[in-house]
């Protein structure tokens, strides 16, 4: 399993963007496929995004399609995801996670980062 520790989180007004990092220790990096889910208060945890082990297949959830995009660097064993757009509904917590297939679930996730929590104003 890797370690995640997840950075970038923050208060943006809508309309505006950040981008977050995900940087990964323990095993190699490039063995796993990378992903986003987030959780909004009251709500359960949905799927954002993930990429493939080498970058070339990215997954996005309908609701953020067009507006995020998952990216990797294998050489800094980092992930990131770059939001733009923002709206008050993308307003939770996000986390990063690991697993050895690309997914769209948690099914198969074996590690999880803390949380970084994204606060979008109107």
């Amino acid at each position: 399993q890797v370690q995640l520790v997840e950075s970038g989180g923050g208060l943006v007004q809508a309309g505006g963007s950040l981008r977050l990092s995900c940087a990964a220790s323990g095993r190699t990096f490039s063995s796993y496929a990378m992903g986003w889910f987030r959780q909004a208060p009251g709500k359960e945890r949905e799927f954002v995004a993930s990429i493939s082990r080498s970058g070339g297949i990215r997954y996005y959830a309908d609701s953020v399609k067009g507006r995020f995009t998952i990216s990797r660097d294998n050489a800094r064993n980092t992930v990131f995801l770059q939001m733009n757009s923002l709206k008050p509904g993308d307003t939770a917590v996000y986390y990063c996670a690991s697993a050895l297939l690309v997914f769209t679930t948690a099914r198969g996730v074996e590690s999880w980062g803390q949380g970084t929590q994204v606060t979008v104003s109107s």
